[in-house]
């Protein structure tokens, strides 16, 4: 039986980000996938006005009822949280789930680029530092690492060394596996990791493509959870969705309104 997986993010209703971005990949890996929305934004944040619902009243009703009904899942993967009280219910149900064997996946999505996402606070950091201690694998950004770990954003990049001293204290926070995206060490594009499971460093380093589209941080997810629930290790699952996005950013970088994201329905066979 395929593993089944519960997405904990937001819904775009314009925009193919968070959920609308993840649901189609997993399904395509041939995942049974779930969904629990944090909250209903109207449209990805890039057009500068939006209008968000939080659901976490809504959330506080569901864990009950799937509790009650015997739900289980075989993986949790948790995105953006609207606030600290939300990530206080949806960490325990992880720790909880966790207790029963599932996988918890964490994308702490609060900004890129040096700067917090619209409408992200600071609470909203502490709502994430919750969630790290939950989780089995974290992804987050350079830019998200640095304000999880209180290290000051360089836009020029960080030597090696400073870069697994962030992958170590996001480790010490609680999470397992640590992934940090999007980072320029000693001068080159790439994406650092530590494997709990053999206590390996690791570095992939890639070429940057000048081009902006929201969500692509959330095919990186779908596609490194994809191959990680088909039991391949993380570093080769890692470099697999390095190059999907790439590919991906490539395929579509003429598109008229970047703001959109990528139309990933069309391109579902690069998986």
């Amino acid at each position: 039986m395929n593993k089944q997986i519960l997405l904990i993010n937001d819904i775009a209703g314009y925009g193919k980000v968070a959920t609308a971005a993840m649901l189609p990949i997993l399904s395509y890996f041939g995942l049974p996938v779930y969904n629990l929305p944090t909250a209903l934004v109207s449209n990805t944040l890039d057009y500068g006005k939006f209008n968000i619902l939080d659901t976490t009243d809504y959330i506080q009703g569901v864990f009950p009822v799937w509790k009650e009904l015997g739900f289980r899942f075989d993986a949790i993967a948790t995105g953006f949280i609207a606030s600290e009280r939300q990530a206080r219910i949806v960490s325990q149900y992880c720790m909880e789930q966790a207790s029963h064997g599932t996988t918890i996946f964490v994308d702490p999505i609060m900004g890129d680029e040096g700067k917090l996402y619209n409408g992200v606070t600071p609470s909203t950091i502490r709502s994430m530092l919750e969630m790290l201690s939950v989780a089995h694998l974290i992804y987050p950004n350079y830019t998200e690492a640095c304000y999880l770990t209180g290290t000051p954003y360089r836009e020029d990049g960080v030597t090696l060394e400073e870069a697994h001293r962030m992958v170590e204290a996001l480790h010490e926070v609680g999470a397992k596996s640590v992934i940090i995206t999007s980072m320029i060490v000693d001068g080159v594009h790439c994406v650092i990791g530590l494997n709990h499971y053999d206590g390996q460093l690791f570095k992939l380093d890639y070429t940057e493509i000048p081009v902006h589209f929201p969500g692509t941080g959330d095919i990186f997810s779908a596609v490194l959870i994809g191959h990680l629930l088909r039991g391949e290790p993380l570093v080769e699952s890692t470099r697999q969705a390095m190059d999907a996005v790439a590919r991906l950013i490539e395929l579509n970088k003429d598109n008229t309104d970047k703001n959109r994201g990528i139309p990933i329905e069309k391109h579902l066979d690069i998986f």
